[in-house]
């Protein structure tokens, strides 16, 4: 089966840390967001390490996604082509391909994500930061640390909701995560989902 690379062991390298760093972030922010979360905390040593642990992992997630987000961007370019193929989602998700545009590296649904979690995710540095104890938030007026502890939780739950989102289409569209884990892709699987990169890598 002939194959085509889709990404580099570095940039694969770059994802999977992007990756851990938001399942340990998650995790310990959710442990710190609500009581029935609690128990989530033994993961990390207990309540005092996670609230320790938290605000660094948030700082890797959003060091490790700013890099990936430099090697992407000019591949998540919003173009009319996406606006139609969103305008045909229903088409899409009930695999009637015929007549919708060719996709590039990266569908429409795979770059408005991007662009959420380039939003959100400075969000979260930002707000975490404003609510940092003890380093932080003793500088900043309380007005201002409600507003940012509001932002802060809701844009991970915004974060939370879309790599839900992103996880459960890796799996549906089938060779997305060999893609992620070995770096290539079948020339089938690029001609189908990604037609139009899949004329740019090979010339057919």
């Amino acid at each position: 089966m002939s194959t085509i690379q889709r990404y580099t062991a570095q940039e694969r390298s770059n994802h999977w840390v992007v990756a851990i760093a938001f399942v340990l972030a998650g995790l310990s922010g959710l442990a710190l967001f609500h009581p029935a979360f609690f128990f989530l905390t033994h993961l990390f040593g207990g309540g005092p390490w996670t609230r320790i642990l938290h605000p660094f992992l948030g700082a890797v997630l959003f060091l490790s996604f700013m890099g990936m987000a430099a090697r992407f961007w000019r591949y998540n370019r919003i173009t009319p082509a996406d606006r139609q193929w969103m305008a045909r989602i229903k088409d899409v998700l009930c695999n009637r391909d015929q007549g919708l545009p060719e996709v590039g590296k990266y569908n429409a649904g795979q770059k408005y994500l991007f662009w959420l979690l380039v939003v959100c995710i400075p969000v979260l540095l930002v707000s975490g930061i404003v609510i940092w104890q003890p380093w932080f938030a003793p500088y900043f007026p309380v007005g201002l640390l409600r507003i940012a502890v509001v932002l802060h939780a809701l844009a991970a739950w915004i974060v939370i909701l879309a790599i839900i989102v992103h996880v459960y289409a890796a799996i549906w569209v089938k060779g997305s995560i060999r893609a992620m884990l070995r770096g290539t892709v079948s020339e089938a699987w690029a001609r189908h989902h990604h037609r139009a990169w899949y004329r740019d890598v090979t010339g057919k």
